[in-house]
C-alpha cells in the first residue's frame, strides 16, 4: 500500500506539474504587443472601441449590416491585431474580436454564435482568424453554414475534417511567401478543403507574425514586406470578402 500511495502522488505531482506547465505556456504570449497596437485600442472619431465584452471596432457612421468575427492566433492577444480591426471598421464593418481561453481559439470554437447572439441587428456575418484562429474559425464555419456568410484566413487553412468544398460561401485565403509556420505549400494543400471560389492571395515578401502587430515568432521567418504593407494588403483582401457579402462586390 506504501508503494501504491507513493506512486499515486508522485503521479499526482507529475500531473500538476504538466498541467502547470502548459498554462504558463499558454499564457506566454508569441511576442511583445507594440505601440501601434495600443494607440489603436484608444479609438478614432471614425471607430468606436470597447473592449468588454469582447474587443469590438465599431464604424461610428452609417447604416451596418455586415460584422467580422476575427479568432486569434494561437498565444497571442486580441489586441495584437487592434490596427487590423481599427482599419476594417473605418470601411464600414463590424469587427470583433474575443478573447480565447489560455489564449488558445481550439478551447473556444463557437465563440462566435455567442457574439452572433450579442449584435442581433447585424445581417452578414463573415468569420475568420490568424493561424490557429482561423482553423478554428473554419470549423465554425463548417457546422454552422447556415449562419456564415464568409471565411477569411490569415496564415491558416481548414483541416480535412472542416471541409468546406462543397460550400458557395465567399472566401479568401490570405498568406504570406515566407511564412515559416503557415508555409505556402501548406495553403496550396488546403484548396482542397475550400470552396472553389475561394480567392487565394499570397502576399510576396510577406510572413507569419506580420498578420498581427505582436513581434518575431519562433519558427517564421524574416519578412521583406514592411508590417504596414502587409497590413494594408490583407485588409484589403479581407474587405472585398465583406463586401461581396454586403452585395457592394455583386
Amino acid at each position: 500500500m506504501r508503494i501504491f500511495r507513493r506512486i499515486l502522488v508522485t503521479v499526482l505531482i507529475l500531473l500538476v506539474l504538466a498541467v502547470s506547465g502548459f498554462i504558463l505556456w499558454a499564457n506566454t504570449p508569441a511576442g511583445p504587443l507594440m505601440l501601434e497596437a495600443e494607440i489603436a485600442l484608444l479609438g478614432t472619431p471614425d471607430v468606436t472601441v470597447s473592449t468588454s465584452p469582447y474587443l469590438t471596432f465599431t464604424p461610428t457612421q452609417g447604416d451596418i449590416t455586415t460584422g467580422f468575427v476575427f479568432y486569434p492566433g494561437g498565444k497571442v492577444p486580441p489586441s495584437a491585431y487592434a490596427p487590423y480591426g481599427q482599419a476594417i471598421a473605418e470601411q464600414g464593418y463590424l469587427v470583433v474580436i474575443p478573447a480565447m481561453p489560455l489564449q488558445l481559439a481550439v478551447f473556444a470554437p463557437n465563440a462566435a454564435a455567442d457574439v452572433f447572439a450579442a449584435f442581433p441587428e447585424i445581417e452578414h456575418w463573415a468569420v475568420g482568424g490568424h493561424s490557429l484562429g482561423g482553423a478554428m474559425a473554419a470549423n465554425f464555419a463548417h457546422n454552422n453554414l447556415d449562419r456564415v456568410d464568409g471565411l477569411i484566413l490569415w496564415a491558416s487553412f481548414a483541416q480535412p475534417s472542416d471541409s468546406l468544398a462543397e460550400s458557395d460561401m465567399a472566401a479568401a485565403s490570405i498568406s504570406g511567401s515566407l511564412d515559416g509556420l503557415a508555409t505556402p505549400d501548406d495553403i496550396e494543400a488546403s484548396r482542397a478543403y475550400l470552396p472553389a471560389d475561394t480567392a487565394f492571395v499570397e502576399l510576396d515578401g510577406g510572413n507569419h507574425a506580420q498578420f498581427g502587430w505582436y513581434g518575431p515568432q519562433a519558427g517564421d521567418k524574416a519578412a521583406t514586406l514592411s508590417r504596414v504593407d502587409q497590413m494594408a494588403q490583407t485588409v484589403a483582401a479581407t474587405v472585398a470578402v465583406l463586401a461581396q457579402i454586403t452585395g457592394q462586390g455583386l
